[in-house]
């Protein structure tokens, strides 16, 4: 016996024009189909209709985790300081972290991503090596306190959110384990219906070593990924590497200064001297925790700090501000060169390969210098990629142009290895009767971005258009307005309840059959019957929500149609 939602009793109320201050299609159709309501700025409530679409995703997710072997908790959400102090990452998440205190001045934080728990948890639960592997998994609201809260359900500060860990006590233990992993979100995100790209990608503030990501391609998507034509090449953007080239013995000039008045920037350089820009160096300046570090590119290529960050992490990285040159005679504003920089750090992306030769700063006011040549004229500390991609760079395996989408981040494993189990002393007595420090694995799925992807991926210009194992039902009946043609969706819908099928009949009482029809399209249920013209003789008609197909049906048929 499944549910039957009567939409004269259901709390559900569509709109008919677009939320003012949505800019995603999620956002504008999930609002106007009553799945959810804002709270707050990135907070939002999930109504009757959304809570059935939440679940069931949260259901497909269970489902496959306990298919694979793992055992559900569920831990708190409000967690002490302490743990996350002795990782570290109560510092590196900075401003994200939600922080509070007691009425004793304790400090304590709503939990972005559970490791530190996981690890303390495990660490009372299990002594030896017959105790492992465990996989351990919960689905719980996260926390983060974003900045700019936007997309609706997609970038909020509360969120829910899969998040899963393995313990093994080998690294190969750890690889069987994240391959496991791999799998079953593969698994998972085929049951929900998601178009996903696996891709390479960096760990930032969870550490480890191996990190891929699930992406669900989509123009509202806050990633940026790089896609291969010709092979399976797929990556984040901070993940893409730069196949550095061989090392030029090409002889070039002596070094050339240029007087170049009021050109402080590669554009008004490149246009003086007539060049283009990718004939230029640039050198950015930054400050790494506190100490300026200047960072080489090619004229035409932007820094992305978002990958510097990582290559430096766990330091800070800023930009440096016109304080910076304060007391700096050697750091020119505008006109800074390599050669000549003793006494800063000078790191450089892989273009700067050692023989080739640059336009660059001559560290004087209104002047640059020529044929300034990597590995003669000045040394690179350290080579790191750290160039925005742009469409058409290398693929770092085959050498095609690279392709560029956007898509929504829905899942990210990672290889953590064993940086939460030194923190905490994760040891367990291996076979030979020593201690063995145990490693580990993160896996998360965002439950409620799959709703938001999903959302995304599959609304069409009349609405939300669900998939069968998520939709908060399987067939949306639709009483045309008259008496008997209410009693006959009635009927047919206690009918297809009894049998199993899960039922929205729209019931509702001085509603137009155009309006019922329009909400029938926005709210995204897979099957919409209607009983119409023809309820007199017992005649419905179905229609495909995706495909719009549509066949009149008796009664019967309608039911066998519905519960094959």
């Amino acid at each position: 016996m499944a549910q039957v939602q009567r939409m004269s009793r259901l709390m559900v109320k569509t709109l008919r024009d677009d939320p003012a201050d949505a800019e995603t299609l999620n956002h504008k159709l999930l609002v106007r189909a009553g799945y959810v309501r804002r709270t707050a700025a990135g907070i939002w409530s999930w109504l009757p209709l959304g809570k059935k679409v939440l679940d069931n995703v949260a259901r497909v997710v269970r489902e496959e985790m306990d298919a694979m072997g793992g055992q559900e908790v569920i831990l708190p959400a409000l967690l002490p300081k302490e743990p996350y102090e002795a990782t570290g990452r109560w510092d590196e998440y900075g401003p994200e972290l939600f922080r509070l205190k007691d009425r004793k001045g304790a400090e304590y934080l709503l939990g972005p991503t559970h490791e530190e728990i996981f690890t303390q948890l495990v660490k009372d639960q299990c002594s030896s090596y017959k105790d492992l592997p465990v996989i351990l998994y919960q689905i719980q609201s996260k926390y983060r306190d974003e900045a700019r809260p936007r997309a609706g359900i997609l970038r909020g500060r509360e969120f829910l959110m899969k998040d899963s860990y393995s313990f093994d006590t080998s690294d190969e233990g750890l690889a069987e384990s994240y391959a496991l992993h791999r799998e079953t979100y593969i698994k998972i995100f085929n049951r929900l219906g998601l178009d996903h790209r696996i891709v390479s990608a960096v760990s930032g503030a969870m550490g480890g070593s191996a990190s891929e990501e699930f992406l669900a391609p989509a123009p509202a998507g806050e990633d940026t990924f790089v896609d291969c034509p010709a092979c399976d090449y797929a990556a984040n953007t901070e993940a893409v590497t730069f196949v550095a080239p061989a090392a030029e013995s090409v002889e070039h000039p002596a070094v050339e200064e240029l007087d170049t008045p009021d050109t402080p920037t590669i554009e008004t350089l490149a246009e003086h001297l007539g060049v283009p820009a990718s004939a230029t160096l640039k050198n950015l300046l930054v400050k790494v925790d506190g100490e300026i570090v200047a960072v080489g590119v090619p004229g035409d290529r932007e820094v992305d700090l978002g990958k510097l960050g990582e290559h430096l992490a766990p330091a800070v990285v800023e930009i440096v501000t016109a304080e910076d040159f304060e007391g700096r005679e050697d750091l020119v504003r505008g006109y800074v060169g390599p050669q000549g920089l003793d006494k800063v750090r000078y790191v450089a992306d892989p273009r700067v390969a050692p023989g080739t030769a640059w336009i660059t700063g001559a560290n004087k006011d209104g002047k640059h210098a020529k044929n300034v040549v990597a590995g003669r004229d000045f040394e690179v500390d350290d080579y790191l990629d750290v160039v925005v991609v742009e469409e058409g760079d290398p693929c770092p395996s085959c050498g095609t142009g690279l392709k560029l989408d956007r898509a929504i981040e829905i899942g990210h494993i990672f290889q953590l290895g064993r940086k939460y189990a030194d923190a905490f002393q994760l040891d367990v007595l291996g076979q030979q009767g020593k201690p063995v420090r145990v490693t580990m694995g993160s896996y998360g799925v965002g439950v409620s971005r799959a709703v938001a992807a999903l959302a995304e991926q599959t609304a069409d210009d009349q609405g939300l258009c669900w998939p069968k194992e998520i939709a908060p039902a399987d067939v949306h009946v639709v009483a045309a307005g008259k008496a008997l043609q209410t009693e006959l969706a009635l009927d047919v819908s206690e009918k297809l309840g009894a049998a199993g099928v899960r039922v929205l009949v729209d019931d509702r009482a001085g509603v137009s059959p155009g309006v019922k029809f329009t909400d029938s399209e926005l709210i995204g249920v897979p099957q919409i019957l209607v009983a119409g013209r023809r309820s007199a003789e017992g005649v419905l008609e179905l229609k495909d929500r995706r495909t719009g197909e549509r066949e009149e049906l008796t009664v019967e048929e309608a039911i066998a149609r519905l519960t094959a």
